[in-house]
């Protein structure tokens, strides 16, 4: 079994070891994944939340030629053994020197510090169990077992975090037996620990702090730096908090004032004023948008009357077919709409041809007794298409290179149901 180096030092950037086992992982286009397994490494694989290091395994062969073999992951197997997955491949035996990307290493030790006081601290102020724990690329979550957080308790949570911060706590590690971590966890001292035997791994803050834990930490809480809260979001099993800890929530706050300058030179605005000139802007938007649709509305009522005087009504029928280059297909629907309720005896074949597929319109003024709905419906059926609606106005979807024939026989259903009480002498009620 590998012998992890990071338990007893996760400081340790460097480390000499042997190369034990080494197996294909997968082959793609000719190019093999290998998965290296070591005697001793400072390598931390995925696990616990954390994600693995990355860094640099080299090897030196008698004649005095190096070879650098990248580490691009490092799992963990079933059986508790560490394998560092590599694009180049290692002889069982090979002396190899390990080197950890510091930079990944201590941010992650950073942010899973900054985890643990900030769980200890929602737990002993607001009873908030945390549930799961995931440190990402830019950010990382706690998942809490409440129902929802206030915002003075985070900011309250927040400034104590900081408070623990700067006093520059101590963080140990220690080893202690089961039946040591049993008695812990039922004396309340022990936050949580794993379903495991052998010896248990803690981690301690300093009179805040005693948790089971395998991952890598700073020495003193002093360490992490900063602790930043993001964000707060339901979830299925409680509340999510965002948080960035240390140089992460540097470069958030840098990122944030960016955007919050760049917004205030847009908006013409001292910084501190650009929510109240943004909430000016929406409400201008919203009166647009409501002046824009009353505009359109009247356009749609003055464009349906022109199409009226156009189309003059023939064997007791109007029927009104254009097709519309530049329209879109709500104002299409809005004119046909206007157009068979401003006069008796119409029928609006309309189409809107600025998208593709094109939209078809089929309406009919309240004195016409057939379904546009099912008319619509049956006769794009004949084409092997859908369309439908209610019964005076239907709508489908149409390719452009179909619509004249579309058209033509939509107009010729349309005009046979709209005579056909005439025709039978009954007339149009």
């Amino acid at each position: 079994m590998t012998e992890r180096l990071y338990y007893s030092d996760s400081f340790l950037r460097s480390f000499s070891s042997r190369v034990t086992d080494i197996r294909e992982l997968s082959r793609t286009d000719g190019q093999s994944v290998w998965q290296v397994g070591l005697e001793r490494t400072a390598f931390y694989p995925t696990s616990g939340g954390q994600p693995y290091d990355l860094g640099v395994l080299t090897a030196t062969s008698r004649s005095g030629a190096v070879l650098e073999v990248p580490v691009v992951a490092v799992e963990e197997d079933e059986h508790g053994e560490v394998w560092h997955q590599t694009l180049k491949p290692l002889l069982a035996g090979t002396e190899v020197r390990g080197e950890i990307d510091w930079a990944r290493r201590l941010d992650h030790m950073q942010q899973h510090t900054g985890q643990h006081l900030l769980s200890a601290i929602f737990l002993r102020e607001l009873h908030a169990p945390t549930v799961s724990f995931h440190l990402g690329d830019t950010s990382s979550t706690i998942d809490l077992a409440v129902d929802s957080l206030a915002q003075h308790s985070l900011e309250r949570v927040e400034r104590i975090a900081n408070e623990l911060i700067a006093e520059d706590r101590a963080v140990t590690v220690r080893t202690v037996a089961r039946a040591e971590a049993d008695a812990l966890l039922a004396a309340g001292t022990l936050r949580k620990l794993p379903e495991r035997e052998g010896t248990i791994r803690l981690i301690e803050i300093a009179d805040c702090d005693l948790n089971a834990c395998g991952g890598t930490h700073v020495r003193s809480t002093g360490q992490i730096g900063s602790l930043l809260l993001r964000s707060v979001e339901r979830v299925r099993q409680g509340v999510r908090v965002e948080f960035v800890c240390g140089l992460r929530a540097v470069a958030a706050a840098r990122q944030d004032f960016s955007v919050l300058t760049r917004s205030a030179s847009l908006l013409s605005t001292p910084r501190a004023e650009v929510p109240a000139g943004i909430e000016r802007l929406v409400a201008d938007a919203k009166s647009s948008v409501k002046e824009q649709r009353k505009l359109r509305e009247e356009l749609a009522t003055y464009h349906a009357i022109r199409l009226a005087v156009e189309e003059q009504i023939v064997n007791r029928l109007r029927l009104v077919r254009r097709t519309f280059a530049e329209r879109d297909a709500e104002y299409v629907k809005l004119l046909a709409s206007r157009l068979v309720a401003s006069v008796p005896q119409t029928v609006a074949l309309m189409v809107s041809a600025q998208q593709e597929p094109a939209l078809v319109v089929l309406a009919r003024s309240g004195d016409l007794e057939f379904h546009a709905g099912s008319l619509m419906k049956e006769v794009l059926a004949t084409a092997g298409l859908r369309g439908g609606g209610s019964p005076d106005l239907a709508q489908a979807q149409v390719p452009q290179a179909q619509i004249t024939e579309l058209l033509d026989l939509l107009a010729a259903a349309a005009t046979e149901r709209a005579q056909a009480p005439a025709l039978n002498g009954s007339g149009p009620h």
